[in-house]
């Protein structure tokens, strides 16, 4: 499964794989095979780990992902900087909505990408701040011809889970699919056809 998502994307194809599963299972060494998979064969890999100290400090987990990307705000359009300078306290104002963020991560995802294939790997997703898992829903949900990995795991997938699809074979195993599409969140089993995968550690 993550081989295939690194493949999709050194095609050029963005992928993303949601892990959920009980402490032990598994998911962060599976996250630390992809990210040394990754390193190996060129990728730029970013990560974050919610915090549950942190669950109240909104863009705080997604701060934490993007902060080697900043370079490419500038490239931005206008709302979009805007609202990723806001939200990462680079400058003073409202709060912005986690839709604007999540289209301003979405381009800060594809600039990185257009240089060398990208890997987003974010941890414990279960403790990531609402205001980051809605902002990064939404850029995953966008994802397409960019050569962008993300792979997401936690105990559960919160925000980023997505709405009644059903188990896949011997119940809900895994899948590696492409992006675009029905993500709801993203989609927490997995379904043929289906806009995302999603592996839970341990059939829970």
């Amino acid at each position: 499964m993550v081989d295939g998502v690194l493949g999709q994307a050194r095609a050029g194809a963005s992928g993303v794989l949601l892990v959920a599963g009980e402490p032990g299972v598994g998911k962060s060494a599976l996250l630390e095979y992809a990210v040394e998979s990754a390193s190996a064969s060129g990728f730029q890999v970013v990560r974050a780990s919610g915090v549950e100290p942190e669950m109240e400090l909104a863009f705080a987990g997604l701060q934490q992902l993007c902060a080697p990307l900043l370079d490419g705000v500038a490239q931005l359009p206008g709302p979009q900087r805007a609202a990723i300078e806001t939200a990462f306290g680079v400058s003073a104002g409202v709060p912005p909505d986690p839709f604007f963020v999540g289209l301003g991560v979405l381009g800060l995802l594809s600039a990185a990408a257009a240089a060398r294939p990208l890997l987003c790997v974010v941890d414990d997703v279960q403790w990531l701040d609402q205001a980051s898992a809605r902002a990064l829903g939404v850029a995953a949900r966008r994802l397409q011809a960019d050569a962008d990995a993300v792979l997401l795991a936690g105990r559960e997938l919160g925000e980023l889970a997505g709405g009644g699809r059903g188990p896949g074979p011997g119940g809900g195993a895994g899948a590696v699919l492409p992006p675009a599409g029905p993500f709801g969140g993203v989609p927490g089993s997995f379904s043929a056809g289906a806009a995302g995968g999603a592996w839970r550690a341990g059939g829970s």
